[in-house]
């Protein structure tokens, strides 16, 4: 392979020609999109709409705004230097590393359990004379796994993008089946606070809940997997980047929309957590028939599995991304021989590695499905989650402002603002998040 040299290219080659941004390159935004919109943000949305009607709008459409320019400047880093995101957190220092590996190890192991219950649930409200949820959790793990397993990055993809499609339709179905007030929502487009308790902490959590998660961090590896790997697709990533976050927003908006016209102009109120979804469902079919409902529940589903296959294919990607620095480490290795052109090849993928976190991520989890979440991981699992936006955000202003990044393609004062934004806003969500846990009870 190639040296690689600071700015993407091989030495001795020239350099890459832009390429014109074309809709027919899409894809690896539309995989970071579904991946991050799970039922839980779903569920925040449905809530702020029927506690606050469309007073939040604003909130919403700024939170996708923040998620552009995180995925945006993850995929930059990529490109623009041609190394990886955990190459270049690496160079910041070992705690980065050992940060890393515990936020992995077990967030991996809830999060797998919490996914493969959130796809369970709209199975087992579609059939539910089949059989229990954990059941159907297991099921879509499995099938998961072996999904991710047997299929390269572009079979992914075009998976995904089918899922999304059925989101995209059910939800903007939903959207117009409620009969929304317009000029209500417009106005929810001012940026106002709520006139209640701790309103600026819920407008917070809206602006930093919806589509953010360690997926963001995979983004950049999607696009190396796309075939993406110097600065001659950085137009292409960045109409890709904001397509994708435009869709994540009609998301937010229509279950908005349905919050607002559904919940909260008849005053019903839904659990948190995905039994909302469940419960939402029978509201939609006693409103609009047992056909709406049954369009919805797939609608669900569809969130959902995006969202376990997304983390089970990216996250693997970046688990062995580590696990392939810590090798050639050993092996006293160049330390900065991660490149994109290796996840491009798509040997990751085939990789012991990537495979065996795509077992961490199925199989030791179904035992929480059986025993419950146990208290103390479960803080761990919140404050770690917490942790990862702002780690996220701040190592991104770092890299990219340093001579780890070509001149051309270090942030500008846009960039710079908005990463800022998006690493405050994150670290008030993260220390909110740490105060809340009932630490008397953990030690």
């Amino acid at each position: 392979m190639a040296e690689s040299t600071g700015s993407g290219t091989a030495k001795g080659e020239a350099a890459p020609q832009p390429r014109k941004s074309s809709w027919k390159y899409i894809g690896p935004g539309i995989v970071v999109a579904a991946t991050g919109v799970g039922a839980g943000d779903l569920v925040a949305t449905l809530i702020a709409g029927s506690n606050f009607g469309y007073t939040l709008m604003w909130a919403a459409v700024i939170g996708c705004v923040v998620k552009i320019s995180l995925a945006e400047a993850a995929g930059r880093w990529h490109l623009a230097t041609g190394r990886t995101l955990f190459d270049g957190w690496a160079s910041l220092g070992r705690w980065t590393t050992w940060f890393f590996v515990v936020y992995v190890v077990i967030w991996g192991y809830v999060y797998g359990a919490a996914a493969m219950s959130s796809s369970g649930l709209p199975l087992q409200a579609l059939f539910p004379d089949v059989m229990e949820l954990k059941w159907w959790g297991i099921l879509t793990g499995v099938v998961g796994l072996v999904f991710v397993w047997f299929n390269k990055y572009a079979v992914f993809e075009k998976v995904m993008t089918v899922l999304v499609g059925i989101m995209f339709v059910v939800t903007v179905y939903l959207a117009i089946r409620v009969t929304p007030h317009l000029g209500d929502a417009f106005a929810g487009l001012l940026p106002v606070l709520p006139d209640e308790k701790d309103s600026i902490l819920n407008t917070l959590g809206l602006i930093g809940g919806v589509g953010g998660t360690i997926t963001l961090a995979a983004y950049g590896y999607w696009v190396n997997a796309k075939g993406w790997t110097n600065t001659g697709w950085m137009k292409v990533m960045r109409l890709d980047n904001r397509v994708a976050y435009i869709t994540t927003g009609i998301f937010v908006v229509a279950m908005l929309f349905v919050g607002a016209e559904l919940l909260h102009s008849a005053n019903v109120a839904i659990a948190s957590g995905d039994q909302g979804l469940v419960q939402l469902s029978g509201i939609l079919e006693k409103e609009y028939g047992d056909g709406t409902a049954k369009l919805f529940l797939i609608g669900f589903f569809a969130t959902s599995f995006t969202s376990l296959i997304g983390v089970w294919h990216g996250v693997s990607l970046m688990f062995a991304d580590f696990v392939e620095r810590y090798r050639k480490q050993r092996a006293g290795a160049d330390e900065k021989a991660l490149t994109g052109e290796e996840v491009a090849s798509g040997a990751r993928e085939k990789s012991v590695p990537f495979r065996a976190y795509l077992l961490w991520l199925t199989f030791p989890p179904m035992i929480l499905l059986f025993q419950g979440q146990p208290f103390r991981l479960i803080i761990l699992y919140g404050v770690l989650g917490a942790a990862f936006m702002p780690f996220l955000a701040l190592t991104l202003v770092w890299l990219l402002n340093s001579s780890r990044t070509p001149s051309e393609w270090r942030n500008g004062w846009l960039s710079n603002g908005m990463l800022a934004i998006a690493g405050l806003l994150f670290l008030v969500l993260c220390i909110k998040q740490i105060t809340d846990q009932d630490w008397s009870s953990f030690f």
